[in-house]
């Protein structure tokens, strides 16, 4: 990294300009800059013919991914993919941070180096965990865990700077959501609107003031991010309105638009996803007037499975079960479109077409407790395939619902026949205000969490659904 030492360097490429992954500009600065190897993280396996052309540079690659690989693995020095055919490492779900970590391990094994001098870096790594979106089962849990252990007790300048400007206080101790939606979109934020530079050199900064300065920076950018974000969203939203009075893609939703900003894309098509639960593809244009887009999925559905099947209509694509990228011509959009669409339709399964809500035990308000609580935090960190258990309590009495700027929901529960009373908070749910405020009974269904309040922790129920009695 820079300013590390002289012969180690970093790049990051200009989203806008060379895409995601390994680019020729890359490799022809590396090349300038006299170096002879590039370590890739979190791309490369499907750079075959880059990696071929760094090698007429006389360039050697070790390619560190965790997305599905093509039928031929590029020609590099050394490929570490968990999910590269006969590959025996245990564990596949690992982040692409969390590759780079091995590899880091296997480095430190190598050469003698004590392997606890790498327990610095696992704040790093669980940020990556959390943002990657990758299941917290298995060595991710591991991994996150004691990350947890370092980014709260002891973090690295920059990332406690972050913390610091996302509105966070000493008191609190960070989760794996918290991760998600507040410290990784900050991360992201600076390269997709502009250059992940500023991104970087505040993760590797030692110094105080240097790294709130970064951090500062970023935090504009998102903000600037989340303007954009709502704006295109809501053009894409109408989009699909529009499509589905006219009767189109009961199944898919595959939108275009020249001028959506490459960088919140795959933030459009979750939100997409959020309000019509659709496998969704959003494009725009590029400078050369090819599409390029993300995809996300829905309910489980292998998204990655139905665009390789449309692979002779792709200029390139990548990814995985869940989330890809893929670059196409204008000419091929709406035959693209079809055959998505017909694909889909023959694979996916009625429930990954609705929001279905998994619960895991019925309960009574008088069993949640603190000692309960602390009895769940046993499970933490929660995320992918590792989830918050989710509870319902039925007849229930709601009392004072406030609707918070204008789309969230707050109110209390009780028993119908008890005193005792929680809080609960319905993120987005401001539609079931008026219901609320006329419902005589409800069945709740929620997570438990804490919450700090006026220098009080309590405990509070987050709201997954409700049903109204008449």
């Amino acid at each position: 990294m820079q300013g590390y030492h002289p012969y180690l360097d970093y790049y990051i490429p200009d989203r806008q300009k060379e895409g995601y992954g390994i680019s020729r500009v890359a490799i022809d600065w590396a090349q300038s800059q006299g170096f002879s190897l590039i370590i890739a993280l979190d791309c490369g396996i499907k750079s075959v013919d880059m990696v071929v052309y760094a090698a007429s540079k006389g360039i050697d690659f070790i390619i560190c991914d965790h997305h599905l690989p093509g039928e031929e693995l590029p020609p590099a020095y050394a490929v570490l993919d968990p999910k590269q055919p006969q590959c025996p490492y245990p564990f596949k779900e690992l982040s692409g941070c969390g590759i780079g970590y091995k590899l880091m391990q296997a480095f430190c094994e190598k050469n003698h180096i004590e392997g606890t001098r790498l327990h610095d870096l696992l704040d790093l790594v669980v940020v990556s965990i959390a943002a990657d979106i990758v299941p917290i089962i298995g060595e991710n849990r591991i991994l996150a865990y004691f990350g947890l252990q370092k980014l709260n007790h002891t973090p690295r300048a920059g990332l406690k700077a972050l913390i610091a400007a996302s509105g966070f206080s000493d008191e609190i101790l960070l989760n794996i959501r918290n991760l998600v939606f507040n410290i990784g979109p900050r991360i992201n934020a600076v390269g997709r609107l502009q250059h992940a530079k500023e991104a970087v050199e505040l993760l590797i900064s030692n110094d105080k003031v240097k790294a709130e300065h970064f951090a500062g920076i970023i935090d504009a950018v998102n903000t600037q991010r989340k303007d954009l974000d709502s704006i295109s969203t809501l053009e894409a939203l109408e989009m699909i309105a529009a499509n589905r009075q006219n009767g189109q893609s009961p199944f898919t939703t595959v939108l275009f638009k020249p001028d959506w900003h490459k960088g919140i894309l795959g933030i459009v098509a979750s939100r997409c996803i959020e309000y019509y639960h659709r496998p969704t593809i959003i494009l725009t244009q590029d400078e050369d007037g090819k599409l390029v887009g993300s995809a996300r999925s829905s309910g489980g559905f292998d998204l990655y499975q139905a665009i390789e099947s449309c692979a002779d209509l792709l200029l390139r694509f990548g990814g995985h079960q869940q989330a890809a990228g893929l670059t196409m011509e204008h000419k091929n959009l709406e035959t693209f479109r079809e055959r998505f669409e017909n694909i889909v339709a023959q694979m996916i399964h009625e429930e990954q077409l609705a929001p279905l809500q998994e619960v895991d035990l019925k309960i009574s308000l008088a069993q949640i407790t603190h000692k309960f609580y602390r009895v769940l935090k046993q499970f933490a960190p929660f995320g992918p395939k590792n989830m918050r258990p989710v509870f319902v309590t039925e007849q229930l009495v709601a009392e004072s619902p406030r609707l918070l700027r204008e789309k969230h929901l707050s109110f209390k529960v009780k028993p119908q026949n008890g005193s005792y009373t929680f809080r609960a908070i319905g993120f987005g749910m401001g539609e079931y205000y008026q219901p609320l405020a006329e419902a005589q009974k409800i069945d709740l269904c929620y997570t438990i969490e804490e919450n700090l309040y006026q220098g009080r922790m309590y405990l509070q129920l987050r709201v997954k659904d409700i049903r109204f009695y008449a």
